[in-house]
């Protein structure tokens, strides 16, 4: 059937039917622009009687035609229509080991419903509605953990489930988005220049694949913004050249050559863009099997993802998801039928099917759980509302340090009413980091440029 698109499409003056070569002008273009350069080329290397002599010449830029570059410039702005496929990163073999994967909880979460001292005379007062039940999981230092988390209880007597109490940051505002914007930046966006720290954190991990960094959900966090080309994908499968699929092997042939031998930045990331398709391709060419017993449901399904990319060979070493649904002013809860108990209690449960999906590779990875601030210390209509002294949570294939880390001074003084900052929330990311990958103190520094690191104990 007549595409009515190509009556307004400006018809190529060496190829005038486009529409033979695919049914949308983009791809069509594309492909009659690969199939001039190479003849174009070839004919240029009829003038050499050598395979050396063409090599000198396109050396000094007389065996590359004007038309390859030309070509490539249009290919970008055509059939390449996905900022994820041409901004990604070299691939190469990568020089550190493991994986980092940051979950942020959008929109506050109480951290004393998650872990709190046991038997607090201050919690007792302030909040005697929300206070953690008898069947909450004891942690060290006289602390307990609430009952949501249970699905990871193996872990917690492994030694590598912890958790980090009173992070805070003088940064950080009660506002949702400062405060998140500040966290995912690592700083203030006047001190970054608006580059997210995961993005800095990936500058000391050396040469990677493409999938180095990885975003699960439709929008790339802000941590990941800036000079790595992090991908952002819903699932593995949506990772694909845009245009039709019944040219698209013709398509991704035309691009490879357009972007070989033009002696441009842009050929290396497109050629190592194609190679992530390849794998994403590969990845996704079945339905995904996870471990036996294991299912993912809710937040579980972005986890899945880093699942199969992981065991797939294709060597994330940080990613980023995202979880809303934790600005509880009311009725939050704190046992079964909650409404801040049913959030836990998925996280916790999509933190173990994939820990156990993974099996002996979940020995390199770290989660890290944080929100961009935590909440008042008293209850409000069963509910709370902004305030700082958040909690991290760690879930780590390394042996962790304790259940309970950190420093914690007690209630007996509180912040206008908050938890008080005991841990430095950027000293908290620094260490994680460090634990995880081995890095020293400077590199760490680097990826917080307003913030003198000071090293935390996390890892045992």
């Amino acid at each position: 059937m007549e595409k009515t698109v190509y009556n307004s499409f400006p018809l190529h003056p060496e190829c005038p039917d486009l529409r033979r070569l695919a049914d949308n002008p983009a791809e069509a273009l594309l492909r009659a622009e690969a199939d001039l350069v190479a003849a174009e080329n070839a004919a240029e290397a009829d003038r050499y009687r050598t395979l050396e002599d063409l090599e000198e010449a396109q050396q000094d830029g007389r065996g590359v035609t004007r038309r390859t570059f030309v070509a490539g410039a249009a290919a970008t702005a055509t059939a390449l229509a996905t900022a994820q496929f041409v901004t990604t990163s070299a691939s190469f073999a990568a020089t550190k080991t493991g994986t980092l994967i940051h979950v942020f909880l959008y929109g506050g979460l109480d951290g004393l419903s998650l872990v709190a001292p046991d038997n607090d005379p201050v919690l007792a007062k302030a909040r005697p509605d929300l206070l953690l039940g008898n069947d909450s999981l004891a942690l060290g230092r006289g602390f307990k953990l609430t009952s949501a988390f249970k699905p990871l209880e193996q872990w917690l007597k492994a030694g590598q489930l912890g958790f980090i109490p009173a992070v805070s940051d003088e940064r950080l505002s009660r506002s949702h988005f400062q405060a998140a914007d500040a966290c995912n930046l690592g700083g203030l966006p006047n001190e970054t220049g608006g580059r997210g720290w995961l993005d800095g954190l990936v500058d000391n991990l050396g040469k990677g694949t493409a999938f180095r960094s990885v975003g699960v959900g439709s929008t790339l966090p802000r941590s990941l913004v800036g000079n790595n080309g992090a991908l952002s994908l819903n699932n593995v499968g949506s990772l694909r050249l845009n245009g039709d699929d019944r040219f698209r092997a013709a398509t991704e042939k035309a691009i490879k050559g357009l972007f070989t031998g033009i002696n441009h930045p842009v050929e290396e990331a497109v050629q190592e863009g194609m190679g992530a398709l390849a794998t994403a391709q590969k990845l996704a060419a079945k339905p995904y099997k996870p471990a036996a017993g294991v299912t993912y449901e809710g937040v579980g399904n972005a986890f899945q993802q880093l699942a199969q990319l992981i065991k797939g060979g294709a060597n994330v070493r940080v990613a980023t998801v995202g979880m809303g649904g934790y600005d509880t002013h009311e009725n939050q809860g704190t046992r079964d039928g909650g409404q801040l108990h049913r959030r836990l209690n998925e996280l916790a449960s999509a933190m173990a099917a994939f820990f156990t999906d993974l099996g002996p590779q979940a020995a390199d990875v770290t989660i890290m759980v944080s929100s961009e601030f935590g909440r008042r210390v008293g209850s409000n209509n069963n509910g709370t509302d902004h305030g700082h002294g958040g909690v991290v949570t760690l879930l780590s294939g390394k042996k962790l340090a304790g259940s309970l880390l950190g420093t914690w001074n007690g209630l007996d003084k509180l912040d206008s009413g908050d938890v008080p900052e005991y841990n430095n929330m950027f000293n908290v990311y620094g260490a994680v980091a460090q634990g995880r990958f081995g890095l020293t103190n400077a590199e760490v520094d680097k990826v917080f440029p307003r913030q003198k690191y000071a090293p935390m104990k996390l890892y045992a």
